[in-house]
């Protein structure tokens, strides 16, 4: 289709829309600007993550009382995201993004401040506030900047923000809690919030349809959905409950996740019954799913999410567990992807200009399962630059389909809908990670007792070789008392006969423990791979992008 074409309505108020920067301002500032308020959020998160047991000593709590320190901020979080859109057309998009970045800045030096565990939840509820409106504003902002044309490379500068903070933020959060106080994970905020409180005041300003979507939800008076509202709290505040505490408690053994799954179910239920045909003016705009490119955009950003948070927390654990990193090293391990992408980003989002985003999101996802199966071939002998490796070819396909999912996604909305949708696209990256986090660490557990089963039960007092090992204890795994308070594998009795018996037996135990880890960690990576292979079956229903629709932008 040639350039002449008649375009699209989406791509002439998409166009028409692209002036939310101020006369003789670069837009490339705006993207600038924008991204550095994600960035401090995303790499607060992941600060937080490394000190929870340094905030634990020194506020006298024990360790399930302080993981409320995260579960306090995510369910806030969780709860702003999906009516994010909605606040930003009541108050403005401009003043509602200034506003969150005000609350999370403000947040962060009480939380810094904040004298007892209470008021430390306290102050971290109102953080999650601020930081659930961050994400959806800027991205609505980008769209609303930029043509369509021009997008790619927007969403690139976007998207090292969103995937280097992560890579950071571990090895930042342990070098602070090692050499200063837990309480500079928090502080480090404030310059970056003014900062960006500065620059996003003299340099943006609402586009021609965010002032439209402003008006329109005035117009004739406002109308709050109270439903909504109340059901997307009950549902997603209590889905991250159970995600976030679910292993802890057992899952469905524990009384209180069995309540808080009742609750989320209810809560979710509700709010797509409501919001798609109980109420006119709906806080969360469900019905844009009826628009299957926009809901295949919205499952392909929920697998950036899964795949790019569980392997954040994955591989840093893997090395802690298996080849004793401290938290600073095992951050530091991830940092070499984090510079691997600051380049991809900036090269993908200029193939998302002259190659279908369709088929870049396919390449993508191959490269990521393909490093996923990588993973499945490590041994508790890696070593730093194997592991680092690894994590390079698992971040490479990445920005592919991370900016090719924009792209698609504000690509055919209607006019006047860049706040909802960006609303739902972030809601599904942060429920991705949510969820990927919660069933990595569960199939974690899971098969590491049933490898444990399954390599003692072939450790008995008649096997040979168990007995050689077991008399020549000293010689085959170092004697000594190393292992002396690690207990002896079901079924293996105590003691053992002949010399070192008890510390070799203890030893065994020990290397069963650790066998049984890496076997879990491998199956993990396995079915990650699996899963992220299947989803290429989704790649239809995304649309093609129209040579006409990309000439508008220029």
């Amino acid at each position: 289709m040639s350039a002449a074409a008649p375009a699209n309505p989406a791509s002439l108020a998409s166009s028409a829309g692209a002036t939310a920067v101020k006369p003789g301002v670069n837009p490339w500032l705006v993207a600038v600007t924008v991204s550095m308020a994600t960035f401090m959020e995303v790499l607060d998160v992941s600060i937080a993550n490394v000190s929870l047991r340094h905030i634990a000593g020194d506020m006298g709590a024990g360790p399930s009382e302080s993981t409320w320190v995260l579960t306090s901020y995510l369910v806030s979080n969780a709860v702003v995201l999906p009516i994010s859109g909605w606040l930003s057309s009541v108050v403005g998009r401009k003043r509602f993004y200034m506003i969150c970045v005000a609350v999370f800045a403000g947040s962060s030096l009480l939380c810094g401040l904040a004298p007892s565990l209470g008021w430390l939840l306290f102050f971290r509820v109102l953080q999650g506030i601020g930081g659930g409106g961050l994400a959806p504003s800027e991205q609505a902002i980008l769209a609303d900047t930029f043509p369509p044309a021009k997008r790619g490379m927007a969403f690139a500068v976007y998207g090292v923000a969103v995937v280097v903070a992560p890579a950071i933020g571990p090895a930042l959060g342990g070098w602070i809690t090692d050499n200063y106080d837990w309480r500079w994970i928090f502080f480090i905020n404030l310059p970056i919030g003014a900062l960006s409180l500065f620059l996003t005041g003299r340099l943006v300003q609402d586009s021609d349809n965010a002032k439209r979507e402003h008006a329109d939800v005035w117009r004739g008076g406002l109308k709050i959905d109270y439903v909504g509202f109340v059901l997307v709290c009950l549902g997603l505040g209590a889905l991250q409950v159970v995600l976030d505490k679910g292993q802890e408690e057992d899952w469905f053994g524990s009384s209180f996740i069995v309540t808080f799954a009742v609750l989320c179910a209810v809560g979710l239920v509700g709010l797509v019954v409501w919001e798609v045909w109980g109420t006119r003016d709906p806080v969360v705009d469900l019905p844009l799913l009826r628009n299957k490119s926009f809901a295949a955009s919205n499952l392909f950003m929920f697998i950036v999410g899964f795949v790019l948070n569980s392997t954040t927390v994955l591989i840093p654990q893997f090395v802690q567990d298996l080849l004793g990193y401290d938290a600073t090293h095992a951050g530091l391990l991830l940092m070499p992807g984090g510079f691997v992408l600051m380049l991809m980003f900036p090269l993908a989002g200029r193939l998302s200009g002259l190659v279908q985003p369709k088929y870049l999101i396919v390449v993508g996802l191959l490269a990521t399962s393909a490093a996923m199966f990588h993973l499945t071939g490590f041994s508790d002998q890696a070593s730093f630059g194997t592991l680092a490796w690894a994590r390079i070819y698992l971040v490479v396909g990445l920005p592919l389909f991370f900016i090719s999912i924009n792209v698609l996604a504000y690509g055919g909305l209607p006019p006047g809908k860049t706040n909802n949708a960006s609303a739902l696209v972030n809601l599904m990256r942060n429920l991705g990670g949510s969820i990927g986090i919660a069933v990595a660490i569960t199939l974690l557990d899971r098969r590491q007792q049933v490898h444990r089963d399954r390599l003692v039960s072939n450790l008995t007092p008649y096997d040979p070789a168990f007995q050689q090992r077991l008399t020549g204890g000293h010689g085959v795994w170092g004697g000594g008392g190393d292992y002396a308070s690690v207990p002896a594998p079901a079924g293996l009795g105590a003691g053992g006969g002949g010399h070192g018996g008890g510390s070799s037996l203890a030893a065994i135990a020990e290397e069963v423990r650790r066998q049984a880890m890496l076997l879990s960690y491998l199956d993990v990576f396995k079915i990650m791979a699996v899963c992220t292979l299947c989803t290429i079956v989704f790649v239809p229903l995304l649309r093609r992008v129209r040579t006409g629709e990309q000439a508008q932008g220029h």
